[in-house]
């Protein structure tokens, strides 16, 4: 056990030195009162083989967790790859997001018409001569919170390569992590001043100040700058931290005497801002200055609503039982329990007061990556001119970044007092959008927001986001006009709001499965397409089949399996009952099976899709078992035997491995091995070539034989996803045509449908035909 655990931790050793080769400037341990403590954390995860691209499964996905106060963010990705000769060179593409899995089209194909899709941080990665590859990403000052990394290889060929025929090159990745945090951060309080120093040009500054809810703008200032006892300095102020793949870091250049200040607007609510500080001078000395911030509130409306609404709950539940006295309830009184107007709740406070008016949303958990929100008084909604209504998602659970969230906005055209003017809508994360009269535009201070409008002639939008951020969302509504709120003249409009989260949306559409995958404990969703149907949700139809065509695989797949019918026949004639019956039963199954097994309308399955695919299966294989063994001409107890014990054993394989290669070379082989066994016997034996026959050879053997292995070779050569339908049929013609060609005759005295006569007569004649069971003609 130690000298298999000495070349990991070596290994690990080996990793860890080249992740702590930070810059020397960042010391990990504090020498003077201005200095910081560092403390550093590794995380690793286990390594995964990698697959080529066809949907979002084929991707690996990595999920780490930054800490809060992270100045520095080092990845170190390893790929490595296989000795065989099979391992060519390959290209990895390595996606990188925040908060979310990223989203990614290697295929470039369409999206939904209503998504709304930025392109993910990416890089490759080359393994072309070395077994190895080894990169490293850094970021300074990242977000604290999910990140998540994508592996993928090339696109896939679509050959369909049989399990266990050939080995496939094995290439690995695997992700490694290290942090530099510090500790105990300066916190910048608001409209407190703070003194700080920046010891030298290589060592930067790092402070944090906490933005409360309700926050619509923050002003931060530099002032009383002091470099080398005169008051000119230099200064870079980095307000946020970076968050892939966009970033909106703001930066303050802060340069000469005068006093340098920033306003942010709509900075995250309730959450931390990460303040970086550094000294651009050249020279090596300390820099004092001094900072503050400050916030102006936005004071949000009443919110009785969600008052009324708990307090009617509560009655409602207090109600005496029915019958209990005069005074009781009737059900009619309990049915028609109705909730407060939203109106009454929108009046309850004067319009002068605040800047916004709140929504309340519950939240309704229906399953994995399945939320369904819905409005208090809703689904309408008022939508004012003077201030903007603010619906909050709560999307921070960690485990709904995973699905697809969809919002619907519904204008109602009645309620439009002026019929040129809009509802202009912002979808945000972290912090909302407060200023839509103004701006028109659907950006906070650190996130790029997804707009949406409606009007009297185009009454419906939609937005769909496809792996939301883990975050608060916002959505932010307000009536604009065009030529200016005063034309509002305090007008209103209602609006109805429908917004969900779902594992995939549309469920993937009539040509796509949804799938739900994992890693460790993080759950996310994907679309597998079929039928040449693409794209995000299976809605890009560029590659798509038609129906005609789906119809024609259909029924090739399907009457292709009809040629069996001459085995079936020739196995009756010559008295092989036992064959028929399981040629017959691998027909059956194998029809049915492949009109289950359609991607796109043509589809009919009259069982379970499991155990069609699993009778056939067994079916195939049994029928070449029980074809060779009969080929072999060896005494029917035995041969029985070996039917009934071959048959259970391949079903025990089937069910271990359904799709090994040898779960049908094993049996055909040990019944070829049986088989020129007992023809050597009988060679031996009668000192003769056994068949002895020169027609049984040249016109039932070879041929047989010859359409046995070509079958083979494009079963095993020739299949791909795109000619499946064209030469799977043709496997199933040549195998059938096979067998009618490989079984032997009947023996020698046995006429021709004799048993018919034992069903009709009531007595059998006894033939002594122990000597001619062997007989070939």
């Amino acid at each position: 056990m130690v000298r298999a655990a000495a070349p990991a931790l070596g290994l690990l050793l080996l990793r860890l030195l080249q992740l702590l080769s930070l810059p020397a400037a960042r010391s990990s341990r504090p020498s003077g009162p201005g200095d910081l403590l560092y403390v550093s954390e590794y995380f690793s995860q286990s390594a995964q083989k990698l697959s080529f691209y066809s949907w979002y499964g084929n991707a690996k996905l990595f999920r780490f967790q930054v800490p809060e106060d992270t100045v520095l963010l080092r990845w170190l990705l390893q790929a490595s790859k296989g000795k065989g000769p099979e391992c060519t060179s390959m290209e990895i593409t390595v996606h990188f997001r925040y908060g979310a899995p990223p989203v990614i089209n290697p295929l470039g194909t369409q999206f939904p018409s209503n998504a709304t899709v930025r392109p993910s941080y990416n890089l490759t990665m080359t393994l072309s001569i070395t077994l190895q590859n080894s990169t490293f990403v850094n970021i300074t000052t990242p977000a604290a919170g999910d990140w998540f990394i994508a592996v993928h290889l090339p696109q896939a060929a679509g050959k369909i390569e049989v399990k266990g025929f050939s080995t496939p090159c094995a290439y690995i990745f695997q992700p490694d992590m290290f942090v530099l945090r510090l500790v105990d951060v300066p916190i910048l309080e608001p409209d407190t001043p703070l003194q700080q120093t920046i010891a030298s040009p290589a060592r930067p500054l790092h402070v944090k100040i906490f933005i409360p809810e309700y926050t619509a703008t923050m002003q931060f200032t530099l002032r009383s700058c002091v470099a080398n006892g005169t008051k000119v300095c230099a200064i870079r102020v980095v307000l946020g931290s970076i968050m892939l793949p966009q970033s909106f870091q703001k930066t303050l250049r802060c340069t000469g005497t005068a006093d340098c200040s920033l306003v942010l607007h709509s900075p995250p609510w309730e959450k931390w801002l990460q303040i970086m500080a550094e000294d651009l001078g050249t020279a090596n000395a300390s820099v004092s200055f001094e900072m503050i911030a400050s916030f102006t509130a936005c004071k949000p409306g009443s919110t009785n609503s969600f008052l009324n609404f708990y307090n009617s709950l509560n009655q409602s539940q207090s109600t005496p039982a029915l019958g209990g006295g005069p005074n009781a309830s009737t059900p009619g009184m309990l049915g028609n329990t109705t909730l407060p107007a939203v109106g009454a709740a929108n009046n309850a406070s004067d319009p002068g007061t605040f800047c916004l008016q709140n929504q309340p949303v519950i939240r309704e958990d229906l399953d994995v990556a399945s939320v369904r929100f819905r409005v208090i008084n809703g689904p309408s909604i008022p939508v004012h001119s003077e201030f903007p209504t603010l619906l909050l998602f709560n999307l921070n659970t960690g485990m709904d970044s995973g699905g697809t969230l969809v919002v619907n906005l519904l204008l109602n055209e009645t309620s439009l007092s002026i019929g040129n003017a809009s509802v202009f809508a912002c979808m945000s994360a972290a912090s909302p959008m407060l200023t839509l009269n103004t701006t028109q535009n659907c950006k906070t201070a650190f996130f790029q927001g997804y707009p949406l409008s409606v009007t009297a002639s185009s009454t419906e939008a939609t937005l769909i986001i496809p792996y939301p951020e883990t975050d608060n969302w916002f959505l932010s509504l307000q009536l604009i006009c065009p030529r200016g709120q005063g034309e509002c003249n305090k007008a209103k409009a209602k609006v109805t709001i429908s917004t969900y989260l779902t594992p995939c949306f549309d469920d993937c559409g009539t040509y796509g499965q949804c799938s739900l995958l994992r890693r460790h404990g993080y759950l996310y969703a994907g679309c597998s397409c079929k039928a040449g149907w693409g794209g995000w949700s299976c809605t890009d139809n560029t590659k798509a089949q038609s129906v005609g065509s789906q119809n024609l695989a259909t029924l090739l797949l399907t009457l292709s399996n009809l040629m069996f019918l001459p085995a079936i026949a020739v196995a009756l004639y010559r008295y092989y009952l036992v064959e028929a019956s399981v040629y017959t039963y691998t027909m059956f199954f194998s029809t049915f099976y492949h009109a289950c097994d359609q991607p796109g309308v043509a589809v009919m399955c009259i069982m379970d899709y499991d155990t069609l695919q699993y009778c056939d299966f067994l079916g195939s294989v049994v029928a070449i078992w029980v074809t060779i063994l009969c080929m072999a001409r060896v005494k029917k107890i035995l041969k029985y035997v070996l039917f009934v014990l071959g048959t259970l054993l391949i079903a025990m394989s089937l069910q271990l491995d359904r799709r090994g290669i040898w779960n049908m070379m094993g049996p055909c082989l040990f019944a070829l091995i049986i088989m020129i066994m007992a023809w050597v016997y009988h060679g031996v034996k009668r000192r003769h070539c056994y068949p002895t026959s020169w027609k049984r050879w040249v016109f039932y053997l070879i041929p047989g034989i010859t359409l046995a292995f070509v079958a083979i070779s494009v079963y095993a050569f020739m299949e791909t996803n795109d000619n499946y339908y064209y030469t799977h049929s043709i496997w199933h013609i040549l195998v059938a045509s096979s067998v009618a060609f490989l079984l032997p005759p009947c023996d020698k005295h046995k006429k021709p449908w004799a048993w018919s006569e034992k069903l009709i007569c009531r007595y059998q004649i006894c033939k002594n035909d122990r000597e001619e069971l062997y007989a070939v003609t």
